[in-house]
């Protein structure tokens, strides 16, 4: 399994250092910490020496002890496993450089939540008679892992919905949407639930549908009708008082 394939599945931190090159021909040193386990306890670090990208020395220290992969390989390796202060060097090296290390990755990068931002959007209106789509959109959060899903009046929704994958912005945070369709009825709520590492809870985030025309229709022309009614008892009034006041002499 090659070093990005690991870095998929593990946290690894690595470093390379470049000791020595002449005539094309070069030395380095490539250590590795690796683990998935949250508490580190898994960890195991490996450093291997390389002539050329042929590794001929390595260290595990799941193993304790280096092994040779060349004839010269063989011979260091067997000469360092004598010496007791290397062996205790490099076997603490779990403790020493893996681990702070480690502790620090995942306070900066790993252990980091981006509240997601939530917008509740029309896709297709509907009536009583015909379906309606509404979108979910979900958008800069982090870590990547998220569920979104929709209750209607309450009840968890099981159908009639549909969502895309995880996307990648590009600037290390993510977005995703789902959709939901749904026939409108009176008194009917909808709301889309976001389950993130950045909430201590899931949150629920209300749909409040536009008025469909008809029913704005209805009610712009009982405003209307209201207005001019109370409008006729004013204009009444003062003609009314008006008339008063004339029939008084005043």
């Amino acid at each position: 399994m090659s070093p990005p394939e690991l870095l998929s599945v593990h946290h690894m931190l690595m470093l390379s250092v470049l000791t020595g090159a002449a005539d094309g021909y070069y030395y380095y040193r490539w250590t590795q910490c690796i683990y998935s386990s949250p508490d580190l306890s898994d960890m195991v670090f490996i450093e291997g020496l390389y002539f050329n990208r042929y590794p001929f020395v390595k260290f595990n220290s799941t193993v304790g002890k280096f092994v040779g992969f060349t004839e010269f390989g063989v011979r260091t390796a067997e000469m360092w496993n004598k010496d007791e202060s290397i062996l205790q060097q490099t076997r603490a090296q779990v403790d020493v450089f893996c681990r702070p290390n480690a502790e620090l990755t995942e306070a900066a990068v790993y252990n980091k939540t981006v509240q997601p931002k939530v917008k509740l959007s029309s896709v297709m209106p509907g009536d009583n008679t015909h379906p309606a789509l509404v979108m979910c959109s979900v958008y800069d959060f982090y870590p990547e892992a998220i569920k979104v899903s929709w209750m209607k009046d309450g009840a968890l929704v099981t159908s009639d919905v549909t969502s895309t994958d995880e996307r990648p912005n590009g600037d290390w945070l993510y977005q995703i949407h789902s959709e939901l369709e749904y026939t409108p009825h009176a008194g009917q709520k909808i709301s889309c639930v976001v389950e993130h590492a950045s909430f201590s809870k899931p949150m629920i985030y209300d749909w409040d549908p536009p008025v469909p025309e008809f029913e704005f229709n209805i009610q712009l022309l009982f405003t209307i009708e209201t207005a001019g009614l109370v409008l006729g008892i004013i204009i009444a009034a003062t003609g009314f008082i008006y008339y008063k006041i004339k029939s008084a002499g005043l």
